[in-house]
This record gives structure tokens, sequence and C-alpha cells, in this order.
């Protein structure tokens, strides 16, 4: 399991040096997690209990609108911190769920020892604000695509910016996160970007 340690540190030491002591925290704090294809790691309707990191894999997150059709609201692979932010921070429960597409390699760290491990981290509160503000940032990014572009360059920007989602993730859960419907997309697709393999 030492790969997963080294993945995250190396995520974390992009952001801001990571000092041993603080490693080391992170070693005892942070518990690594194999989920099989298609779990459920978190349901709506309860307080998120964990921050997980994805070594590797794909997760999303979704909620259901009023006709109870799934919506996609963050679509990723890693490496890359990921949970239901707002009401994990908060203490809150979620109307939403975290799912594991594909087969994934995970760190988690509880809600209660996050708040243990801040108290003595030198760099936690540091790097925990970044990830916030890059969150957020990409959550103001979709919402203004969503807005004011186009479904083809909403999926000609997703492509270049995921290719690995692309390529591994089913096409229902990115025409989910894109706004459009599948259909549309799948049409999208058979026609390009160059480079792109159509997968139904």
């Amino acid at each position: 399991m030492e790969h997963y340690y080294t993945v995250l540190f190396e995520y974390i030491s992009r952001m801001i040096a990571l000092p041993d002591a603080d490693q080391q925290s992170i070693r005892r704090s942070f518990k690594p997690v194999f989920v099989p294809r298609d779990t459920m790691l978190e349901k709506a309707g309860e307080v998120p209990g964990y921050h997980n990191f994805i070594v590797s894999g794909f997760m999303r997150n979704f909620h259901l609108d009023a006709d109870g059709n799934e919506i996609t609201t963050d679509l990723n692979d890693g490496p890359r911190f990921f949970t239901s932010y707002f009401h994990f921070v908060n203490r809150t429960v979620s109307n939403e769920s975290l799912h594991c597409i594909t087969d994934c390699e995970l760190l988690r760290i509880s809600r209660d020892e996050a708040d243990v491990t801040a108290a003595r981290s030198f760099t936690q509160k540091d790097y925990t604000i970044r990830i916030l503000q890059d969150h957020l940032q990409k959550d103001k990014e979709r919402i203004n695509d969503m807005a004011n572009l186009t479904a083809e360059a909403r999926y000609a920007k997703f492509v270049s910016a995921n290719p690995n989602i692309v390529r591994h993730v089913p096409l229902k859960y990115i025409a989910s996160y894109l706004g459009i419907t599948q259909r549309h997309l799948s049409r999208l697709r058979s026609e390009g970007p160059p480079g792109t393999s159509t997968q139904k």
C-alpha cells in the first residue's frame, strides 16, 4: 500500500512542501481502501463521513432531480481529493451520492480524524484551503460553461481536459455531467474531435 501514500504526497507537494512530520501524520490518519467498481461509497440522506483521495480509478458525485433522474455534478479520476465538500465540512445531511464507477484505490480520512490532525499538522490547513478553492473554482467554471457554451463546445473542452475519463467512463455519466442527452453526445463523439474513440 506504500504507493497509495507516494501518490498522495506527490499530489500535495505540487501545492505546498510537505514536512516529514506531516507525512507521518498522513500515514497514521489516512486509511488505504480498495473499492470494487459500481460501489456507492456514500449515499444521499447521510452525513458524509470521509474525505476521499483517489489514488486510481474513476468516481462521480450525483443527485436525483425532481423526476428521479441522476444528475452527475462531479466526475473525476485520480489523483484528486473527492467528497461532497459542503456537507462534509459542515457535517450536514447530503443530497448527493458518491459512486465508484470503476475499481478505485482510495485513501480515506474520517471527519473526526481530520479535525484531530488539523490541530497538529503544519500544512493540513493550507493544502485543505487550496483544495477547497480549486473545487469551488471548478464548480464556478462548470456553471459558466453550462450557461454560455454550446453542447459542442462543452464536449470539446471536456475531451481536451479529461482524455482518460472520455476513454474509461460510460457515455451516460459524461452526458449527464455536460448537461446534454446521451443521444446527442453519442453523435458528437462519432463526429470527433480527432484522436478520440467512441465508447458506448
